[in-house]
């Protein structure tokens, strides 16, 4: 941009590196190697995390280089590029927070110790970004704890050992680099350079690309810092996922339910008018307690809804090596928050069911979220699990399936937003992926009242089967069944659903008969002929071996004639308040 523009100002793209590793691989050292100017949640600002030596929040710091070639040209004229360092915490206890710092990345340096190779955190960190990241680059380490005349072939083993872990990932063939950020560790004086931190950033130079940034919509800002500064105000910093911001706008903080005006912008310690998706920056209010909010968002006001319950699009993560079973208990991360909920899991109706119209039927080449737009007016199958695509009779690609989250408290979040399902209640020592499913939020319920308002119109069903036999024919019309209920059951409820005997008659439940469950059949159509003389004859081998009135009429059918047995099938939609049973 020339001076003669009469605008001097220099445009700076933001680019997101993700920095994620196990605990203890010198994440933190490596971004401080890389850094120049460190934004104010940088670097273990944490006094439980400085006594550890473990980042325990977002740490963020930047540095700026000269716009590589392939980014320049373009109509967005950038004359630098401003790398943003999300420093990702390693302690698996803390996948939570990692978590909430993926959502805003654009490339992800996965930092492994040379020493130690890929740990279950490596691993999960891994999950993690294919869930949320199109690129990542791999540094190694520590070279400088392997001995001089060993340290090639160790790099070059690892390297080797790394591309075979990620064959199977979206990260395959991805580049690995070997550094020192730190030579002598954590505890050396500061006089050694580090070793092969310039070919780095050339190398995340060559990974950047112009990432889709939108300033439209509604702001929805990530807040990972809130400070206060005498005589100016509150000043909250963080990234903006979505939307832009300018000063003078109204923003809310919907955790609070609180409106504030934005008074000052700022982008690495330098004041702006505005900044949009994908910016780090500091925004100040006023009259706000920062102590309110550590961390959290911020948004247009009115955007963002507040849950109890959703509906999602799930996929088991395939490292999980538990089941997922309905009405189990998962930690839910959800926009920015961790929550417990309890999750049923249901899908479309078995082939051959009534539902769906063939049209609709998924293709299975088609991705997760858009094969069959989940929709209150179709009926879904309920499941006691997950089901995979590994079952006895299958080997192919997972059926569609959604879930329904029940929040143990409400959660704020953007519409559409990723859902990443754990266990994190599983041993962090244990060598196990905690993250269980991940998915697309489709359809929130901020009615606190939900289960009464808005989960019978979820028509999610269970079918149901029962058999009992036949008695004995009563007239051509009617025959009197047993065994099909309990003594104690109401069969009101059952009167008018259709039944079919094992001989093809069907019928109609017509009431009791008795007290003891019994119960009539109206055979519409008369009986056929056969199944008369069957019956006739069942009855009449049961009523010789007894006395007058005996027992014997109770009797079993001799093994040589069977009994005739009735069938009786429906479903019923597991939230209809009534309970009732259907049959299509």
């Amino acid at each position: 941009m020339s001076e003669s523009d009469g605008d001097t100002r220099t445009k700076t793209l933001n680019f997101n590196i993700g920095v994620l590793g196990h605990v203890d691989s010198g994440k933190t050292s490596l971004a401080r190697a890389l850094s120049s100017t460190a934004s104010t949640a940088a670097f273990d600002k944490n006094p439980q995390s400085r006594e550890r030596g473990i980042t325990l929040d977002l740490g963020f710091s930047s540095f700026t280089v000269d716009l590589p070639e392939h980014l320049r040209g373009g109509q967005l004229q950038y004359d630098n590029l401003q790398f943003t360092l999300v420093d990702c915490p390693g302690h698996a206890s803390l996948i939570r927070t990692i978590i909430g710092g993926a959502q805003i990345i654009d490339l992800m340096m996965l930092v492994v110790d040379v020493v130690k190779g890929v740990q279950t955190q490596t691993a999960e960190c891994l999950l993690i970004g294919e869930l949320t990241c199109p690129r990542m680059v791999v540094v190694l380490n520590k070279v400088d704890l392997l001995p001089p005349n060993k340290r090639q072939s160790a790099i070059e083993k690892m390297t080797k050992r790394l591309h075979k872990t990620l064959e199977s990932t979206r990260f395959k063939e991805c580049p690995v680099i070997a550094v020192a950020a730190k030579p002598g560790g954590p505890e050396a004086p500061n006089t050694e350079e580090p070793q092969g931190v310039p070919e780095l950033i050339e190398l995340l130079k060559k990974q950047t690309y112009l990432p889709q940034r939108d300033p439209g919509g509604d702001l929805l800002m990530a807040v990972d810092h809130c400070f206060s500064i005498r005589g100016q105000g509150t000043v909250m910093t963080g990234t903006i996922l979505q939307g832009s911001l300018a000063i003078n706008d109204t923003v809310e903080i919907p955790a609070l339910k609180v409106t504030k005006k934005i008074k000052s912008v700022q982008m690495f310690r330098k004041p702006v008018s505005g900044a949009m998706q994908g910016d780090r920056v500091g925004v100040c209010v006023t009259q706000f307690d920062p102590k309110l909010l550590e961390r959290g968002v911020v948004c247009t006001p009115g955007s963002l809804r507040t849950l109890y319950a959703a509906v999602i699009s799930v996929r088991k993560i395939g490292y999980f090596k538990g089941s997922l079973a309905t009405r189990a208990k998962f930690h839910i991360t959800v926009g920015h928050e961790t929550v417990m909920a309890r999750v049923t899991f249901f899908g479309l109706p078995p082939a051959g069911a009534s539902e769906p119209p063939s049209d609709t039927r998924p293709s299975p080449s088609l991705p997760c979220s858009l094969e069959t737009p989940f929709t209150f007016d179709r009926e879904y199958f309920y499941q006691d699990e997950y089901v995979t695509g590994q079952g006895e009779t299958s080997s192919g690609p997972e059926p569609e399936q959604w879930a329904l989250l029940e929040f143990e408290r409400p959660v704020t979040c953007p519409s559409l937003c990723l859902v990443i399902g754990s266990k994190l209640d599983t041993d962090i020592h244990a060598n196990a992926c905690r993250l269980a499913f991940q998915g697309r939020l489709l359809q929130g319920f901020e009615d606190k009242s939900f289960a009464e308002t808005a989960l019978p119109r979820l028509r999610i069903y269970k079918t149901k089967h029962k058999e009992g036999q036949v008695e004995r024919v009563s007239d051509d019309y009617t025959v009197i069944g047993r065994n099909l209920f309990k003594k104690e059951t109401n069969l009101q409820l059952f009167v008018g659903l259709k039944v079919t005997l094992s001989t093809g008659d069907s019928g109609i439940i017509e009431g009791g008969f008795g007290q003891s469950g019994k119960f009539k059949i109206r055979i519409q159509e008369g009986l056929c002929p056969e199944t008369k003389q069957l019956l006739s004859s069942t009855s009449k081998k049961k009523g010789k071996g007894g006395g007058k009135g005996g027992p014997a009429n109770e009797e079993e059918p001799k093994a040589d004639s069977q009994p005739v047995s009735i069938d009786l099938h429906f479903k019923r939609y597991v939230f209809d308040p009534h309970k009732k049973m259907v049959q299509s």
